[in-house]
This record gives C-alpha cells, sequence and structure tokens, in this order.
C-alpha cells in the first residue's frame, strides 16, 4: 500500500487518531517528506509546540517515528530532527486484531466458565461464589440475587471471535499452536 494510500484509509485514519487524539492529529495525518522539528511542524501547522511535541513522542513510542539529536557547537542547545516511519501500521494492526482476538477467546473462557448472579436494582453482577458468600443478597442494596444467564455475551463474543478469525485468516487450531 504506498504511503499516500496508506494516510487516506479511514481504518488508519481512526488508528492514528485512537493514539495521538483530536489535538495531535494534525500532526500524524499530514507527515512531512523527510526531517523535520518540531518547532517547524508547530509553525507549519499552526500548533502549540507542546501538543506536537506531545504527539511525536506518541508516534515515537509506537514506532511510527525516529529522531535523530543535533547539537548546535555554539549554543550547545539540541535540535531534534523527527522523520515519520507510516509503513509499519499495517503490521501493527494486524498485530493489535491478533492481541484483541486472544484477550476475547480469553473472557468468553471467563464467561463459560463461571455462573453470575445479578442485581436488578443495581444492576451488580456477581460470580457464584462472592453471591453465595453474601447470602446471594446484593451488598449495597440487599435485594434478591438472582441468577443471570450469559448466553447472550457469549453468543456475541463467539460472532465477533469468528469475524476477527476470518479478517486474520486464523482458524482454531494456528491458535491452539
Amino acid at each position: 500500500m504506498a504511503f499516500e494510500d496508506l494516510l487516506e484509509d479511514p481504518v488508519i485514519q481512526k488508528y492514528l487518531h485512537e493514539l495521538v487524539g483530536p489535538t495531535g492529529m494534525p500532526v500524524a495525518a499530514a507527515p512531512p517528506d523527510g526531517e523535520v522539528t518540531d518547532e517547524e511542524l508547530a509553525e507549519e501547522l499552526g500548533l502549540e509546540l507542546n501538543d506536537v511535541r506531545r504527539a511525536l513522542f506518541i508516534l515515537y513510542e509506537n514506532d511510527l517515528a525516529s529522531y535523530r539529536r543535533l547539537r548546535d557547537e555554539e549554543s550547545g542547545w539540541l535540535t531534534y530532527l523527527w522523520t515519520f516511519e507510516y509503513d509499519t501500521i499495517p503490521e501493527q494492526l494486524e498485530a493489535e486484531l491478533h492481541r484483541l482476538l486472544e484477550a476475547l477467546e480469553q473472557r468468553r473462557e471467563y464467561e463459560r466458565e463461571h455462573e453470575f448472579y445479578l442485581c436488578e436494582q443495581c444492576g451488580i453482577r456477581y460470580e457464584f461464589e462472592e453471591a453465595m458468600d453474601f447470602g446471594f443478597e446484593c451488598v449495597e442494596c440487599g435485594s434478591p440475587l438472582d441468577p443471570l444467564e450469559n448466553t447472550r455475551i457469549i453468543d456475541a463474543m463467539d460472532e465477533r471471535i469468528d469475524t476477527l478469525r476470518a479478517e486474520l485468516n486464523v482458524d482454531r487450531a494456528e491458535l491452539e499452536a
């Protein structure tokens, strides 16, 4: 995928927005070619220098930007020259989807392996052991706890897991290996 196409992809735009937030999005959405200083970016984009630096640091932490330092011989000041490196975004997004898939599968197993009770008044959900410890009464309001059927939650997780597996072209045997 070409660099320009990456930035036009709504999924990638959303990913960048989630990383840097609305204040940092102008920095992330319009990376210049070659090296640039944070001051140049702030001036070019009409942003506060601290907002630009925050966005650059977040991009750096996520391996989407790098820098090199230059020391001015006369003043001793350090200048940071930033380079944007967006070529790894597709791989990072795929890794995020794999982490999401794993977390969903773990949560589904937790839902399957536990029995839950619900306080209709407060909306608090208790595991069986907790409910039993409290005499099947809500600790907040004293109302009786009712058994909670969580098959709809599990079914929704199954659907999302199947969708993610299809998107990632992963089957169950690969995940268990």
